[in-house]
């Protein structure tokens, strides 16, 4: 099992979904910790759970502080507990589009309702005034623009006859600390997922001209230059016997693949078979890869094999 990725919940009030995911975090195979539970009120309910469990806890007023001086005061905080990610439970602050733009595709929140149905407040109340046979919550990475982020899990909650807001809250309430543990746990768990590497790179690799899918002795691999293309990739899900999810870019030969390896073994091995011809295997399944990096390497890879009228264009478009 991965090392445990370390998470930060930011809340304003009691912190249930907070706890929720705390008492989760419990679980022996559970893939996240809480190493911080922040908030903007110093009397937030939650922050007395986090201390009684032995979470470290960080409180800040945000009266009289800047917007983006406050969020820098919480980010510090964060930073210094050590977090990968940060999970938003009840805090009920607008963040400024700095820092979230710092922690995008970590950062979550949870909100209840049936996104992108009711953004915003009164979500119960809205969806009862519409009619609606179900309420529900949704778990969405954070963007810029409220309630917006990608949709990553949702659970639909019946609207029943005599509903009120309250009543229908107090059931999506139980909703709500159910799907967000089990949400945060699939994010956490991404980056040492076969499939969803393997469609991270695939996009990447695709979007190179003239880039198409095509296996190779049964590994997923990507070549260009049409019907007698060569590949200028490979998919390795821990082929033969390694430990590495990674994909195979070509390098300038052996010499060029040995000094990668010796100066970052973290990230380059030498993969079995394709390792004697130069190839090198860039390590997927480890934390904090360099997307871009990986992109810069596959990019690479694809101008050692791919037709000159492409890359004469490539050429030229780099100029500008």
């Amino acid at each position: 099992m991965p090392e445990r990725a370390k998470v930060a919940v930011l809340i304003s009030g009691t912190g249930s979904n907070m706890a929720a995911l705390l008492y989760a975090s419990r679980r022996e195979d559970c893939p996240y910790e809480i190493v911080l539970v922040g908030s903007n009120d110093p009397a937030a309910k939650g922050l007395k759970l986090a201390e009684a469990e032995g979470v470290a806890t960080f409180a800040l007023p945000h009266k009289g502080m800047k917007r983006a001086e406050h969020d820098a005061a919480m980010e510090a905080a964060v930073l210094k507990a050590g977090a990968d990610y940060i999970a938003l439970a009840g805090y009920m602050r607008i963040l400024s589009p700095e820092f979230v733009s710092r922690w995008e595709g970590h950062m979550l929140n949870i909100h209840p309702s049936l996104l992108p149905k009711y953004k915003g407040l009164d979500t119960h109340a809205r969806a009862m005034e519409a009619g609606d046979s179900h309420a529900g919550c949704s778990v969405h990475l954070v963007t810029a623009e409220l309630d917006d982020g990608p949709v990553l899990g949702q659970t639909p909650v019946a609207i029943l006859p005599g509903d009120t807001p309250e009543t229908l809250a107090g059931r999506v309430l139980y909703a709500e600390h159910q799907l967000y543990s089990r949400t945060l746990e699939d994010l956490v768990s991404r980056p040492f997922s076969a499939d969803w590497l393997l469609e991270k790179v695939g996009a990447l690799a695709l979007s190179l001209p003239e880039a198409e899918a095509r296996e190779s002795h049964g590994s997923p691999g990507w070549r260009t230059g049409g019907k007698n293309g060569k590949f200028f990739a490979y998919f390795s899900n821990r082929h033969h016997g390694e430990p590495h999810i990674a994909v195979l870019v070509k390098t300038d030969g052996p010499d060029e693949l040995a000094a990668l390896i010796e100066r970052d073994p973290d990230i380059w091995f030498r993969p079995a078979y394709y390792g004697a011809s130069g190839w090198a295997g860039l390590i997927l399944n480890r934390p904090g890869v360099d997307w871009d990096h990986v992109r810069q390497w596959l990019e690479r890879s694809w101008r050692t094999v791919a037709p000159k009228r492409l890359t004469a264009l490539m050429n030229a478009a780099d100029e500008f």
